[in-house]
C-alpha cells in the first residue's frame, strides 16, 4: 500500500487522542493521528514522523500522521508505521497474492459473522475462513507485542474466532507489525491479561496464529516475513 504527498515533520505534541502539533517547515500545524492507541513511546517531542496529505479539502485538518522514527539505543533510527487503517489495506494486497489462501479464493472484507464483524472472509472451493488483523507498534528491544492498550474489542474478537473454529470454519489472526527487524512476537500480557488469556484459548481451539513484519518507507508498508510467535506459560 501507499500513500501519496509525504512530507516528514517534527513531532511538539499530541494534545489529545485525535490530534497533534508538529513542524512543518518552520511553521506550526495540527494534524490528525490515525492511531487513537497511546503510542507514548514513539511519539516524543521533537522525533522526526512522516504526513501524508489528506484527499478531503474541507476536512479540518491538511495532514495526517502516518509513521514516526523511533530512535534505537544503537541511535539508529528504526521507522513505524503508525496508521491504523494501513495493517487492514496491506493484509489484503498480500492475500491478493495467494501468500495463504489459493489465488482463485473470494475475498471479502467487513464481514458479519455472530456477534463480531471479522476484517475478512475468504472462501475457497467448499471451505469458509474468516480472519482479523491486529496491527502492532509496540517494541522493545526487538520484541514486539500487543496491544498496547487494554482491548476489549480484541479480546471479543479472539473468542469469536474460537467459537468459529469449533463451528467447522478455518479461523485466522493476523498480527500485522508495522516495522521491520522484529526478532519475536509476545503478548502484552502484562497490559492486557485478558487479551493473552484469550489468545492462548483461540490457539487452543484451533485458531491459526500468525505474525508478519512489513517494509516500511515513509510512502508505503508491504508486509514481508514472518515473526516467530513466543507465548510463554501463562502466570
Amino acid at each position: 500500500m501507499r500513500y501519496q504527498e509525504v512530507i516528514p515533520a517534527v513531532f511538539l505534541e499530541r494534545p489529545n487522542r485525535f490530534i497533534a502539533m508538529v513542524l512543518v517547515n518552520g511553521q506550526t500545524e495540527r494534524v490528525h493521528v490515525k492511531n487513537t492507541g497511546r503510542c507514548r513511546e514513539l511519539l516524543i517531542a521533537g522525533c522526526t514522523v512522516y504526513l501524508a496529505a489528506g484527499k478531503n479539502p474541507s476536512r479540518k485538518t491538511k495532514y495526517d500522521l502516518i509513521a514516526v522514527e523511533k530512535v534505537l539505543p544503537d541511535s539508529t533510527a528504526l521507522l513505524i508505521n503508525i496508521d491504523a487503517q494501513a495493517p487492514n489495506a496491506a493484509a489484503e494486497e498480500w492475500l491478493h497474492t495467494g501468500a495463504l489462501f489459493p489465488p482463485a479464493a473470494e475475498i471479502r472484507r467487513e464481514v458479519t459473522y455472530g456477534n463480531s464483524r471479522f476484517d475478512f472472509c475468504i472462501t475457497h472451493g467448499e471451505t469458509t475462513a474468516f480472519l482479523e488483523v491486529k496491527g502492532v507498534t509496540l517494541e522493545q528491544n526487538g520484541v514486539v507485542s500487543f496491544p498496547d492498550a487494554p482491548t476489549e474489542r480484541g479480546t471479543k474478537h479472539l473468542l469469536e474466532l474460537a467459537a468459529c473454529r469449533q463451528k467447522g470454519y478455518e479461523a485466522y489472526l493476523l498480527f500485522v507489525v508495522q516495522l521491520k527487524g522484529a526478532e519475536q512476537f509476545r503478548p502484552n500480557d502484562s497490559m492486557d491479561p485478558a487479551f493473552g488469556k484469550a489468545l492462548r484459548h483461540a490457539v487452543d481451539s484451533g485458531v491459526q496464529i500468525l505474525a508478519m513484519d512489513c517494509v516500511v518507507t515513509p510512502d508505503s508498508m508491504v508486509i514481508d516475513q514472518p515473526v516467530p510467535i513466543i507465548l510463554p506459560y501463562e502466570k
